[in-house]
């Protein structure tokens, strides 16, 4: 059975440690060749947020619904649908650039997925490292891996953290051009980041996070530093 849609909505989603609560009724939706922001604060719940989307975590209430299905209703098959780059941006360092998108293709059920794989490495800018093993990459080279490690099966819905981190001008130019790629394609795309300079210049909207809570939704991105400043300081709640 496939799996598509196009849109994800998130409704009253909370999640709990404990006594502590990561996230308190979170609200928002995401729609097809849309780059929506997740900004706010270390601790926020940005990184809970994400987890919670991919499936990788579960919410203590509230629920995610990708195009009016629930991860329980899509089944496993969800999976397929879905890219993550974390912090985490699992690689195998005692293999090759090559060796692990051809890994991670076949995981996926990427057919020729050497092909594919080799195609990503140029995307990356990285043909020409294709033979050497990833322990030897910078963060940022190893960041572009993964960014195209987390593409190779075709994603409707793209989750990313902090994907800029560690990146030079350049890799960090590239990165904006391919996402603009993936929008044009209709890909759903959330991207969590501090970067306020890159966020005007990649997101369509942004949703701003403030311990746990939704302290705001901005449908401009021009001029956003200023007024996630304003809103971090107020602590005001629309």
């Amino acid at each position: 059975m496939s799996v598509d849609f196009l849109d994800v909505s998130i409704t009253d989603l909370s999640r709990n440690f404990g006594r502590r609560r990561a996230l308190s009724r979170v609200t928002f939706d995401c729609r097809a060749g849309e780059i929506v922001g997740l900004l706010g604060p270390n601790g926020a719940g940005k990184s809970t947020l994400l987890a919670i989307i991919s499936t990788l975590a579960t919410a203590s209430a509230g629920e995610v619904r990708y195009g009016g299905r629930t991860a329980r209703d899509a089944g496993s098959v969800l999976r397929s649908t879905i890219g993550v780059l974390s912090h985490d941006l699992h690689l195998y360092s005692e293999l090759t650039a090559f060796e692990n998108l051809v890994f991670f293709g076949r995981l996926y059920g990427v057919a020729d997925a050497e092909t594919v794989a080799g195609a990503a490495l140029e995307r990356a800018r990285l043909g020409d490292r294709s033979a050497d093993l990833v322990s030897g990459f910078s963060r940022g080279m190893r960041q572009r891996l993964a960014l195209e490690r987390a593409l190779l099966h075709g994603p409707r819905l793209l989750l990313l953290d902090e994907p800029f981190t560690g990146l030079d001008d350049a890799s960090t130019y590239a990165l904006i051009a391919r996402l603009r790629e993936l929008r044009s394609a209709g890909c759903i795309t959330l991207l969590a980041t501090h970067d306020l300079d890159v966020a005007e210049t990649v997101l369509d909207r942004a949703v701003i996070l403030q311990d746990g809570r939704v302290s705001g939704t901005e449908p401009e991105v021009h001029g956003l530093r200023q007024r996630y400043q304003d809103r971090l300081r107020a602590g005001i709640t629309s």
